[in-house]
């Protein structure tokens, strides 16, 4: 008998090796898993890491980041668009170069999206001990910083042998291909593990197929599911970010077609139909349409597609007030079919809904209802026409001609990106979405400093669609510094940089709850703490040339419509700056049509604030369990 081929490489060397052969297949096409190795090199990586990414050439491509956090951002950004079937490895020293990964790996596990982080770690060996970066904790000396990424980890292992590398390395890419249990995936490598040498099995680097089913739904739940749905009279859909994952738009609009359910979606799930077909009723919940929430208070079943059921979506448990409402939730991951006491269809969404299509073929709700909702819907696109405005060329716009403007200009192509502060409820109201992954939106962590970043990794994921990056001054004081990385790599990404001189959603809601905007605005402060109303001599546009971006400013509407279009065109990174109007001087958005629960004070001395708790109290008296 012949020994079995071995292969002497480095643990890092050998990780390196087996990532390059790791693949997802999903209805018989095939992708690479791991197509990227974001890294920033400190003393845990450069000679481990660094060294094999080196050695490696193109078979695991090397992208230079400036911000560890950001670096998870692009990653997640990539995977997103590539609807989960490839994913992207960051790595990092050990010490702050790891723990600045523990944001960016919520943000993925909080939004199911695959990402592998491959932090440097303290000597296994502990040939000197302390070494520089290491934490010592006196009760545990198998301790270091990267044990902070295990609670947002949906795997984590330290590889302290190379041999371990083997399980590990495996476990690793199940988790990162799998649907249901997916996110942020921790390799912790302790740095004199990384140059160790083994002889590694040659079946270990041989390509290996991580095959992702699309499971039906168990026949007696989906009987069940189609009985309570023909016994519906108001029935509504809230598609949600499963939809995208499982690439389930066409089984959800034919779905739609066939029965006449409108359909309303959340934040990850907006796009999942076209905003102009007759059912897409937009969004739902507290950054919702009027016609999706009023749809919602009434309806007496609601089919929940590939959604978690955030506060967001439920407006914290008060929007669906129907007292004999029932849900039905198609969902792949157990954990979410069961919410809201709710009948569970454990399926892919895909295959859920086409099995739910076939059972209900020539059955549609009422034409009163339908009529209805259509009606509505048209009202409502009278209400973001109006928003967006034909607004005076010359005059300085308002965020929602902001948003008017680039609407105007996109296509089918075009990708816009956003994750906090006012623009993602402005966008979840008003984006008017053309095609299956032209609204991404990160809501689930809403991590300000995502966009730039993220998108990076979209135009990664896809180099031949127009990426927009929208951010506010906030969010772009959080996280400037990939424009760098754009800039270096020539990646061609878009920024609308908006400044209104503060934190305006964070403001806004302090008004709403008797906070009176403390701590919100970026103007000089007085002696008493008070703020005097000039605003800070802050040159943002400035600040984006200075890191190598093209930057147009826009002053007025006229200027703005030309500079988007000019960014467009362009090819190269390109920053559109402009200053807007505040929401109290031009027409707007229009207002919440539901109500987010924000915890007021009970008791206070400032009339704002007890004002705030009595519209408080008259809010959390409409909230209700669903059993």
């Amino acid at each position: 008998m012949n020994a079995p081929t071995t292969r002497r490489l480095t643990v890092a060397q050998a990780l390196v090796e087996f990532l390059a052969h790791q693949y997802t297949e999903r209805d018989g096409r095939r992708h690479r898993l791991i197509n990227a190795c974001w890294g920033i090199f400190g003393h845990g990586n450069v000679a481990g890491l660094g060294q094999a990414l080196l050695e490696s050439g193109d078979a695991l491509p090397y992208l230079q980041g400036r911000n560890e956090q950001a670096m998870v951002h692009a990653a997640v950004g990539y995977a997103r668009q590539r609807d989960r079937l490839g994913a992207q490895a960051v790595t990092t020293s050990i010490g702050p170069g790891a723990t600045n990964l523990v944001t960016g790996a919520a943000l993925a596990t909080v939004n199911r999206l695959p990402v592998l982080l491959l932090p440097g770690d303290t000597f296994a060996t502990r040939p000197a001990d302390p070494v520089l970066q290491q934490l010592e904790v006196p009760f545990a000396g198998d301790v270091s910083v990267n044990d902070a990424l295990r609670p947002v980890s949906r795997y984590f292992d330290r590889v302290t042998r190379p041999e371990a590398l083997i399980p590990a390395a495996l476990q690793a890419m199940r988790v990162l291909a799998d649907p249901v249990d997916t996110g942020a995936v921790t390799l912790a490598l302790p740095q004199d593990v990384q140059a160790e040498a083994y002889d590694w099995p040659e079946e270990f680097f041989a390509d290996r197929v991580w095959r992702i089913p699309r499971p039906a739904p168990d026949a007696d739940a989906l009987a069940e599911a189609v009985r309570a749905l023909r016994g519906a009279r108001r029935p509504l859909v809230i598609a949600g970010g499963g939809v995208h994952h499982s690439e389930a738009e066409d089984a959800l609009c034919a779905f739609a077609d066939a029965t006449g359910i409108p359909v309303a979606s959340t934040q990850a799930g907006k796009g999942s139909l076209r905003h102009d077909h007759p059912a897409d009723v937009g969004g739902i919940g507290h950054t919702g349409t009027a016609t999706a929430d009023a749809l919602a208070r009434e309806a007496d079943l609601v089919l929940g597609v590939g959604t978690r059921y955030t506060d967001f979506t439920t407006a914290s448990s008060t929007l669906f007030a129907a007292p004999g409402v029932r849900f039905v939730n198609l969902n792949i991951a157990s954990f979410d079919a069961h919410k809201l006491g709710a009948l569970s269809l454990v399926a892919d969404a895909r295959a859920g809904l086409e099995a739910l299509t076939k059972e209900l073929s020539g059955e549609r709700v009422d034409t009163e209802y339908e009529a209805a909702y259509r009606a509505a819907k048209a009202d409502w696109e009278r209400r973001v026409d109006a928003a967006y405005g034909a607004a005076d060329p010359s005059v300085r716009p308002s965020q929602t001609q902001v948003l008017g403007a680039l609407d105007a200009l996109v296509d089918d192509t075009d990708v816009i990106i956003n994750a906090a502060g006012s623009l993602p409820g402005d966008l979840h109201k008003l984006w008017r979405a053309r095609s299956r992954r032209q609204y991404h939106l990160e809501y689930g962590y809403s991590c300000m400093g995502y966009e730039i970043p993220a998108a990076i990794g979209v135009r990664l994921a896809a180099p031949d669609r127009p990426v927009w990056a929208l951010v506010g001054d906030g969010t772009y004081l959080m996280n400037p510094t990939e424009l760098v990385t754009a800039v270096q790599e020539g990646i061609h990404i878009n920024v609308v940089l908006v400044q209104n001189h503060g934190y305006a959603s964070i403001g806004g809601l302090s008004q709403a709850t008797g906070g009176e905007r403390f701590g919100t605005d970026y103007r000089f402060r007085a002696g008493d703490g008070t703020y005097t109303g000039a605003p800070l001599p802050v040159d943002l546009a400035a600040n984006a040339a200075s890191l190598g971006m093209q930057v147009l400013r826009a002053a007025t509407v006229g200027e703005l419509r030309a500079a988007l279009a000019e960014a467009r065109g362009a090819n190269r990174p390109t920053c559109v700056y402009v200053e807007t109007e505040t929401a109290d001087t031009v027409p707007g958005a229009p207002e919440a049509q539901a109500w987010w629960d924000v915890p007021v004070a009970e008791t206070a001395t400032r009339p704002a604030a007890v004002a705030a708790r009595e519209a408080y109290d008259r809010h959390t008296a409409g909230r209700r369990r669903h059993l």
